[in-house]
C-alpha cells in the first residue's frame, strides 16, 4: 500500500474549503454518506488532481454478534471500487443486535475476552473475503468498560493483527478519550500493539465534562492529542495521518492551521523510529505471508462484483456494479498457535456475545436495568449521549422537522422524550418518520398550522396517510397502559 501522507475528512459542509487547501495528500470520506453512481462533484475533482480518497465504514459492527451483512460488506467495496481506493476502513466496535433488534446509532465497545475476540476474527476473515482492497480496523473511543475482561487493549488488537492479518487505523484522540475514561495509557497500548501493521491515524479533538472526555469531532485537537501523535511517531513512520472534523466546524484558516500542527508533530518532531518484525500470517492458499508494509504494492486480484444495499442513515440510492481488475488480494484465514480455525467459532460462543450486548445495549437505549457489573453513572452517561446524538443526526436528515416544531429547542425537547421510550430500530431516516407519526399520534405539535405542515412532511415520505384520528387515540391508549 502507497503512501498517504497528510489528509482531511472530506465533509459536504467544507468540501470548498478542502479542496483549497494547500499541500492535501488525501482525504476519507464516511462510506454511507456517498452513493458510488453518484459522487460528489468536489470528490471527483480530487481525484483529478490526484488525491487519494478513502472510504471509511461506520455501520458494518465487525464486533457484533452476528456474522457481517452481505449486503452491507457489497456496499463498502462498491464504494471502494468507485473512489479507486487504496483501502477500506471500518471500526472495532457492534452497532446493532439482533434480538432484541435495536441501533445503537453509534459505535459501542466491544468486550475484551476470548469469546468477543474469536467472533470478531472471524467476522473480519468474512469481511477480507468480501472485499476488494485491504481491510483496516479502528480502536474506538469508550466511555465504558465492561466487566471481567481478559485481555489488555495491547493483547486483543495483537492477537486480532495475527489471527486475521487486518491493518490497524490508530486513532490518537481515542487513545487520550480512553486515557481519562477508562484509565488506560496511551504509551503502554501503544507499546503492546504492531505498529507494523499500521495502514494510518486519525487525530480529532474533544472536550471533557465532569471528569469524561467526549470525542465530539468537533473542537479543535488538543496539545495533549499531539503529544500522543508524537509519542506514536516515535514508534513509527506512519503511512498516513488524517484530521477528523465532523460538526462545528471552523473557518478554513483554522483548519489548514491543524493540518500545519499535525504535519509538523509527524515530520519535525518525531524522532527515527526503529524497524520492527513483521508478524506472520497465511493467505488463501496457505502459504506464509507478512502484514504489508507502508510502502508495498499487495498481489494483484480480480475485484468482486457487489451490489449496493441502500443502508440506514445512507443516501438510499443503488449504484453501478465496480468493473473488474487490478483489486489487491485481501482475503485470508491466517492461523495463531492456539487460535480457531475461519469458521470454528460456534454457535455458544455468538450466543453468549450476543447476550452481553444485548443487555447493554437495551439498557443504553430502551431503559432496562444496566446489566451487573458496568458503572452505573458512566452508562447513564453513555445513554444521555446516545440519545443527543440520535436527535443532532435526525436533525441533519430530516432539517424540516426542527423547523416545522418552531426551532432547535422545541424540537430537542419533543426527541428526547419520544426517544426515551422509542429505541431505533432501523436507522436514522426510519427514525424520523417514527418521530413524527410519534407527535401526530400525540396531536402534536398543538399549533394547527405546523401540525397540517408535519402531517404533509409524514405523507410525503412515508407514503401512506398518516393514521385517523380514532387509530391515533387507540394508539395512544394502548402505550398508556403498557
Amino acid at each position: 500500500m502507497e503512501r498517504l501522507g497528510v489528509g482531511i475528512g472530506w465533509r459536504p459542509e467544507i468540501a470548498d474549503a478542502v479542496e483549497r487547501l494547500d499541500g492535501l495528500d488525501w482525504v476519507e470520506v464516511v462510506a454511507e454518506n456517498v452513493c458510488p453512481g453518484h459522487l460528489p462533484e468536489s470528490l471527483l475533482r480530487l481525484r483529478e488532481r490526484g488525491v487519494r480518497v478513502v472510504p471509511h465504514g461506520v455501520s458494518l459492527g465487525l464486533g457484533g454478534a452476528d456474522r457481517p451483512d452481505a449486503g452491507k460488506l457489497a456496499a463498502l467495496g462498491e464504494r471502494a471500487v468507485a473512489l479507486g481506493a487504496p483501502l477500506v476502513t471500518e471500526h472495532i466496535a457492534f452497532v446493532r443486535t439482533s434480538s432484541p433488534v435495536l441501533e445503537a446509532g453509534h459505535l459501542l465497545p466491544v468486550a475484551r475476552t476470548r469469546d468477543a475476540l474469536d467472533v470478531l476474527c472471524e467476522n473480519v476473515r468474512i469481511a477480507q473475503d468480501a472485499l476488494p482492497v485491504p481491510l483496516a480496523l479502528e480502536n474506538i473511543a469508550a466511555l465504558l468498560s465492561w466487566p471481567g475482561e481478559e485481555l489488555t487493549e495491547g493483547q486483543f488488537l495483537t492477537e486480532l493483527v495475527e489471527r486475521t492479518g487486518v491493518r490497524l487505523l490508530v486513532d490518537v484522540a481515542n487513545l487520550h478519550t480512553n486515557r481519562v475514561n477508562r484509565g488506560e495509557d496511551p504509551a503502554a497500548v501503544l507499546d503492546g500493539i504492531p505498529l507494523e501493521a499500521l495502514a494510518y491515524v486519525h487525530v480529532a479533538g474533544g472536550v471533557e465534562r465532569d471528569g469524561v472526555w467526549h470525542d465530539t469531532h468537533a473542537h479543535p485537537v488538543p496539545p495533549v492529542v499531539l503529544d500522543v501523535l508524537a509519542g506514536l511517531r516515535d514508534r513509527v513512520d506512519p503511512p498516513g495521518v488524517l484530521l477528523e472534523r465532523d460538526d462545528d466546524f471552523p473557518p478554513e484558516e483554522e483548519l489548514a492551521g491543524e493540518l500545519a500542527r499535525i504535519r509538523e508533530v509527524v515530520t519535525v518532531r518525531g524522532a527515527a523510529p526503529k524497524d520492527t518484525p513483521r508478524p506472520t500470517a497465511r493467505g488463501r492458499s496457505g502459504a506464509a505471508a507478512t502484514v504489508p508494509e507502508a510502502g508495498a504494492d499487495p498481489e494483484a486480484d480480480t475485484a468482486k462484483d457487489a451490489e449496493q444495499a441502500a443502508e440506514p442513515g445512507g443516501t438510499g440510492e443503488v449504484g453501478g456494479t465496480p468493473e473488474t481488475g487490478g483489486a489487491p488480494e485481501t482475503g485470508g484465514t491466517p492461523e495463531a498457535a492456539g487460535a480457531p480455525e475461519a469458521g470454528a467459532v460456534g454457535d455458544a460462543a455468538r450466543t453468549r456475545v450476543a447476550l452481553g450486548q444485548a443487555a447493554l445495549l437495551s439498557a443504553l437505549v430502551a431503559g432496562t436495568p444496566v446489566p451487573e457489573g458496568f458503572d452505573r453513572r458512566r452508562v447513564r452517561v453513555q445513554a444521555r449521549a446516545l440519545a443527543a446524538k440520535r436527535a443532532s443526526v435526525v436533525a441533519k436528515v430530516a432539517p424540516e422537522l426542527p423547523r416545522i416544531l418552531g426551532g432547535p429547542a422545541p424540537y430537542r425537547e419533543a426527541f428526547l422524550g419520544y426517544a426515551r421510550h422509542r429505541p431505533m430500530t432501523a436507522g436514522y431516516r426510519r427514525d424520523a418518520l417514527d418521530f413524527a407519526e410519534h407527535l401526530l399520534i400525540q396531536d402534536l405539535p398543538r399549533d394547527p398550522a405546523a401540525r397540517r405542515r408535519l402531517t404533509a412532511w409524514w405523507r410525503d415520505r412515508s407514503g401512506a396517510r398518516p393514521p385517523r384520528r380514532i387509530v391515533r387515540w387507540a394508539r395512544a391508549l394502548v402505550g398508556r397502559a403498557a
